[in-house]
């Protein structure tokens, strides 16, 4: 798919009037409130346009389904057939939708059709929650909009809550930066057999993107100057959203399988915490970028009208299950935190890291996923969530360096969780992350303090898609992690995604890397495999397949 001839065409026009935008956003008028807070737009009763003005693709940005219940799966699509246009291209109307789900790839056997409305304050975006699906079935998805057809989807439905189900697949993939590197790992991803995958967090970065994509280096696809300017707008995080989901292998990952998304910190603004600007902005100030990130953010995901922002507020903490076998908590870490201890950053000895009043999760996303695990009846109990939750000291020192942004700067919280499932007995604990950039294999002890601890479950941090460029297998500080922390049993800094199959007694986690993002076509590998028992967790290396 090429571009390249509209982008070059419209750069000086997209940065005017984003421009204009930017101006507008941070004067705080009414029009600025009311774009960030409200949905209540001008265009919202306009009657719908003619589809004949639809006169160029509007599916650039591709199609993309998650959240997947028994009965239900979202999808998603956004018309823009002007990527880099603040507006995609459209103009200020309602647009029809059509949709179809069907048993077959060539849509013999349609089970499920109807209309949806691509409305301007939406930004075109069109999430459509298909009701009264079979469970645990693969289906086929496809949108119309005019003459225009969109890519086929495929996905899938979760088993009944109470359905025996005897193994699951996943992916956890997590921090793309664009202008890092190659998607490749995203390319690899679609080609591979599982049922979900569970992306978490760093969809997009706020870091400034030149005209040839940063490491890319890609002459054929030019970016506006207007991506060297970090978003604090919500024209601006549209645009951010538009060159990401332009990517073709983005879109491939998409289309292949459902997802399920949580947000961290690059959404909005680097080591955020709920209203605390890491660039110490005005709270006001922040709450309307956070607010414009917010909802630029479930505009380009396949996310219910359920997880759609009100302000700078939007609850994305919620429970999946998948028969029998899994039960997935999806976490927020960042909406409902307190400041980082210490003034943030890897400190040695910060007493107010344990201060049982400071949280990462807030009480009452601590309230659900405590009372959401102490009643689970699933074999397997799932934390899908961003930061490290395992104790990592970064250095040799006593008391050792612990980062002040993961779960070592919020410590109380850590042991309200862990005595929780010591003491609800809460088996088959997983805890899978992103945000480091590095795949790490980790089992999860009742106190970190003691190696003679119980090991209560298991944590798999994924590495990053691009983010940080090509890496390496090893470096000196992961050699001196693995010295300073005992329940470490892997690390690896190469880029990829983890594979992971559960059956009723096993865990099986395959570590996949690319050796490098900076040009197109690397190869996937299978850099470790480890394996952990539900009945006595903790992981053991195995032989990759």
């Amino acid at each position: 798919m090429s571009l390249s001839p509209k982008l070059t065409n419209a750069d000086d026009e997209v940065r005017q009037a984003v421009s204009g935008s930017r101006r507008r956003f941070l004067t705080f008028t009414g029009a600025a409130v009311a774009a960030a807070f409200g949905t209540n737009l001008p265009g919202t009763s306009k009657a719908l346009a003619d589809e004949a003005s639809l006169r160029s693709d509007p599916f650039t940005l591709g199609i993309a389904s998650g959240d997947p219940l028994p009965d239900s799966v979202v999808l998603w699509t956004r018309l823009a057939p002007q990527v880099f246009d603040p507006v995609g291209g459209m103009p200020d109307k309602r647009f029809a939708v059509s949709w179809q789900v069907a048993k077959d790839e060539r849509f013999a056997k349609v089970v499920r059709e109807g209309a949806a409305t691509a409305r301007p304050e939406y930004l075109h975006s069109v999430h459509v929650d298909v009701r009264g699906l079979e469970p645990d079935r693969q289906y086929f998805y496809r949108f119309r909009a005019g003459r225009y057809l969109s890519p086929v989807g495929r996905t899938r439905t979760a088993p009944q809550p109470s359905a025996s189900r005897s193994s699951l697949r996943f992916a956890v993939a997590s921090c793309q930066a664009y202008s890092d590197g190659y998607y490749t790992a995203l390319r690899h991803l679609a080609d591979e057999d599982v049922d979900v995958v569970f992306f978490l967090g760093d969809y997009i970065y706020e870091n400034a993107v030149n005209s040839v994509g940063g490491n890319r280096n890609d002459t054929s696809f030019v970016v506006p100057d207007i991506f060297q300017i970090a978003p604090d707008t919500l024209d601006l995080y549209r645009l951010r959203y538009s060159l990401y989901k332009a990517d073709p292998d983005l879109q491939a990952a998409h289309a292949a399988f459902p997802w399920v998304v949580t947000w961290d910190d690059h959404e909005v603004e680097d080591n955020y915490a709920d209203r605390f600007s890491s660039g110490n902005k005005p709270v006001d100030d922040f709450l309307v970028q956070r607010a414009n990130a917010y909802r630029a953010y479930w505009e380009h995901m396949p996310l219910r009208p359920l997880q759609e922002p009100a302000g700078p507020d939007a609850r994305l903490y919620r429970e999946f299950r998948f028969g029998d076998l899994l039960q997935v908590n999806v976490l927020d870490t960042r909406q409902y935190r307190s400041d980082q201890a210490c003034g943030d950053g890897a400190k040695a000895g910060c007493t107010a890291a344990g201060d049982p009043a400071r949280t990462i999760l807030g009480e009452a996303q601590r309230s659900w996923l405590l009372d959401s695990l102490g009643t689970s009846t699933a074999r397997w109990n799932l934390l899908a969530q961003q930061v490290f939750m395992a104790r990592r000291a970064t250095s040799l020192t006593n008391p050792p360096l612990l980062a002040m942004d993961a779960w070592d700067g919020y410590t109380a919280d850590r042991q309200r969780l862990f005595d929780t499932i010591v003491e609800r007995d809460v088996k088959g604990l997983v805890v899978i992350t992103g945000d480091t950039h590095t795949n790490y294999a980790c089992d999860l002890k009742q106190n970190f303090d003691d190696e003679g601890s119980p090991t209560i479950g298991v944590e798999i941090m994924g590495t990053s898609i691009s983010s940080v460029g090509n890496g390496s297998d090893t470096t000196d500080w992961l050699g001196v992690e693995m010295q300073a922390n005992p329940h470490f049993k892997f690390n690896n800094f190469q880029r990829g995604y983890v594979r992971c199959e559960l059956d009723r007694d096993h865990l099986r986690t395959d570590f996949r890397v690319v050796p490098y993002v900076t040009s197109r076509g690397a190869p996937i590998s299978t850099r470790a495999t480890y394996l952990s028992v539900r009945d006595n967790p903790g992981f053991q290396a195995a032989d990759p397949r």
